[in-house]
This record gives C-alpha cells, sequence and structure tokens, in this order.
C-alpha cells in the first residue's frame, strides 16, 4: 500500500477487513433506522408502514456507495475520514428529524426539509470522495459520471416533496428513490464498481444486518420499566429473543459463510457485478424485514405492558409488520441464497411464505399467542434448514 502523499487516497488492500471506524460509522446508521421503527409505531398505520419502507428503502440503498468506497479507500485515514465525518453528522441529522418526516412546522428548516438536505449532504459526501478516490481509476470515474446524474436530480423531487407536504411528498419522494436506484444500476450495468476485498465488503453487509436484528431485542425491552417474573410481557419478550435467534441463525449460521465463500470463487471481471446483485438486491431487504419484526414485537410487548389499556389482539398493520416482516426476510434470504450459492430448495420456498400466510390467524389471536405461533414456525424453519442445508450439493461459483 502506498504512502499518503498530499492529499492522495491510501488505497484499501485485497485483504483489508472492516476497520472500528466503519463499525462505527455503520452504527450511526443503524440508529437512524431504529428511528424509522419510531416513526411508524406511532400509532402503526398501513400509510405509516408503507412511509416507512420509503424511508429505509432511501437509507439503506444511499449507504450502500459506502461500503464501496470503504472496499475502494481507507474511510479512517486523512482526508476520507474527515469526509466521512460530515457524512456521519448528516445522518445522524437525518435520525433525529425522522419520527417527523412528514410533519410539517412554521419554521423554515422543518422536519421533512431538514431530513431532505440531511440525506442530499450524505450522498455528496459521497461522491466527492468516491471522484476523489477514482482519481488514477479511469473506469470507476466513467461509472461515477453515469452514477453521478440520477444522484443528483433525485434531489429535486427529495426537496420538492418535503416543501409540499403529504401525498405530494410521498410521491414525491417515491420518485427520488426509483431515480436514485435506476440511475445506480444502469451505471453498475454499464461499468461494474471494482470489488478488492470479498472479506470487507460481505462484513459490511453482515455487520449492519446484525446490529439491525439486536435492534429486535431493543424492543424487547421496550415495554414496561418492570416486569414479573410471570407476567406475558416478559413471557413476549422472550419469544421475541427466541425470534431473534432464529433470524440469527438462518443467516449467520451457514449461509453467510457459504454465500462469502461462493462470491470469492467467482472471477475478477464478474466478481463486482456478482457481489452487486447479491448484496443490492437480495440482503437489502433482510435488513428492512428485520426491522418491521422489530417494530412487530415492540407492538405485541406494547399491547400486554401494563401502560395498555386495552391488550388484545394486534391491529392489522402490526400483524403486518410481525408476519410480513418475517416473510420478507425469509424470502429476501431465498433470493440472496439463489444469488450465491445457487441453490433453492421447493420446501424452502414454501417455508418462506407461510408467515404471510398465517397473517389472518396471527392477527385473530390475542397478541402473545400471536407471537408464539410465529417462534414456533420460526424454530420449524430454522430446523428444516440444518437438515436442507446438510444436503446442499457442493458450491458452485455464483455466476453459475
Amino acid at each position: 500500500m502506498r504512502r499518503i502523499s498530499g492529499f492522495r487516497p491510501v488505497p484499501a488492500a485485497e485483504a483489508h477487513r472492516t476497520s472500528m471506524f466503519e463499525i462505527f460509522f455503520d452504527l450511526v446508521f443503524v440508529f437512524a433506522l431504529t428511528r424509522v421503527i419510531t416513526f411508524m409505531a406511532q400509532p402503526p398505520t398501513a400509510l405509516t408502514l408503507a412511509q416507512g419502507l420509503l424511508l429505509l428503502l432511501l437509507l439503506i440503498y444511499s449507504w450502500g456507495p459506502y461500503t464501496w468506497l470503504g472496499n475502494l479507500v481507507r474511510p479512517d485515514v486523512g482526508p476520507a475520514r474527515a469526509a466521512t465525518l460530515v457524512a456521519m453528522a448528516a445522518i445522524f441529522v437525518a435520525a433525529l428529524v425522522l419520527p417527523d418526516a412528514w410533519e410539517q412546522g412554521p419554521e423554515v428548516l422543518d422536519a421533512p426539509l431538514t431530513l431532505a438536505l440531511a440525506y442530499a449532504i450524505g450522498r455528496a459526501v459521497q461522491l466527492v470522495v468516491l471522484f476523489w478516490a477514482s482519481t488514477t481509476n479511469a473506469p470507476l470515474r466513467r461509472t461515477l459520471r453515469f452514477f453521478t446524474v440520477p444522484v443528483v436530480l433525485a434531489w429535486i423531487p427529495l426537496v420538492v416533496g418535503a416543501l409540499l407536504g403529504g401525498i405530494a411528498q410521498t410521491a414525491l419522494w417515491t420518485v427520488a428513490f426509483l431515480v436514485d436506484i435506476g440511475g445506480a444500476r444502469l451505471a453498475s450495468a454499464y461499468e461494474p464498481w471494482p470489488l478488492r476485498s470479498v472479506d470487507h465488503f460481505t462484513e459490511r453487509f453482515g455487520l449492519v444486518l446484525i446490529i439491525a436484528l439486536g435492534e429486535s431485542l431493543i424492543s424487547a425491552g421496550a415495554g414496561p420499566r418492570s416486569m414479573a417474573p410471570s407476567s406475558p410481557a416478559l413471557a413476549a419478550a422472550l419469544l421475541g429473543l427466541t425470534c431473534t435467534v432464529c433470524l440469527w441463525w438462518l443467516y449467520f449460521d451457514r449461509l453467510a459463510p457459504a454465500a462469502r465463500q461462493a462470491v470469492r470463487g467467482v472471477p475478477g471481471e464478474r466478481r463486482a457485478a456478482v457481489a452487486g446483485d447479491a448484496y443490492g438486491l437480495g440482503h437489502s431487504p433482510l435488513i428492512i424485514g428485520a426491522i418491521y419484526v422489530a417494530l412487530g414485537i415492540e407492538q405485541v410487548i406494547g399491547q400486554l405492558s401494563e401502560e395498555a389499556s386495552h391488550p388484545d389482539r394486534l391491529g392489522w398493520p402490526a400483524a403486518t409488520a410481525l408476519y410480513g416482516g418475517t416473510g420478507l426476510y425469509l424470502i429476501s434470504r431465498l433470493v440472496f441464497r439463489r444469488l450465491t450459492i445457487r441453490t433453492v430448495h421447493p420446501t424452502q420456498v414454501v417455508a418462506a411464505l407461510l408467515p404471510p400466510a398465517l397473517l389472518p390467524l396471527g392477527q385473530a389471536l390475542p397478541a402473545l399467542a400471536s407471537l408464539a405461533l410465529l417462534t414456533v414456525l420460526l424454530l420449524a424453519v430454522t430446523c428444516h434448514e440444518q437438515w436442507v442445508e446438510r444436503r446442499d450439493p457442493p458450491l458452485e461459483p455464483a455466476d453459475g
């Protein structure tokens, strides 16, 4: 690795792993994701679930290029670190105002406009550092020229939507996301991003997912200040812990290392495209699913807490978050599995579709029984996966 000379970037080595500074950055990012739970929980409705999904998509797909950046240059050294700290501050400000993302106020910089500007600043910092990192990389510079146009264009509907508010804000922010992600996909198809360290790239995505799963545990403690040893809320917290352990097991026990090995086996010229598809398309919805499950667990415990005036069944939005989030996690896991290790069994597809199919039953049951049913289902799916993975054929390269 060449030494720092002036303001030249320090390239990441092929053996580069995630640094403590990057983990710190990712913690701030996941804090923003958890604030989306606060937004959706006040109280959950079909509209807030949809708006929360839009916020999650904007956040996750704006974080992705920082992973590619950390794979190209050391973000914890020199000017890259200073720029990343600016982006971290922007993300933190966005996180603070996220619960009021659709609440317009009399001040000039109300919550929606602050969120839009903070998002744009985070993206602008990203572009500046990426262009700086591409000074000696002509293919990357060509990709960035293509990538920058839709990213900047997306800021227009983002800011205008924040000014208009209401349904117009939802519609324009959806347009902003589609322009942004569509441009990113076209840019990567035109010239794939260079991928130097498979271990670093896969590790960053895995760390964000495990922090998001940890939010499910935090949600388990979001009930009353104290719970009797035999209280229903304590039972729900233990069920929530079991669900989270199952979700962790289904990804990290065998799939994550197998996927890393499969991506590592792809020829160099195809590796970046395969990794981008697998972790951009297949992995990111796993994080979204985990966030929705956390919201569902929080709603169950809140329903059973001493402060709840009418402990009863979950409403449709809360039940959808719990069962739909689990279904999204399981289905996305299969997409990710197909894009990496190339094998998906029919019984796995059936198992992934069971949570959405059981949603009406889960909503009809009392809240604690609904969570217990989901826990039993996840335990069964986890046991089934252990049996399936023992019968998997040897790994094939992820590009088939």
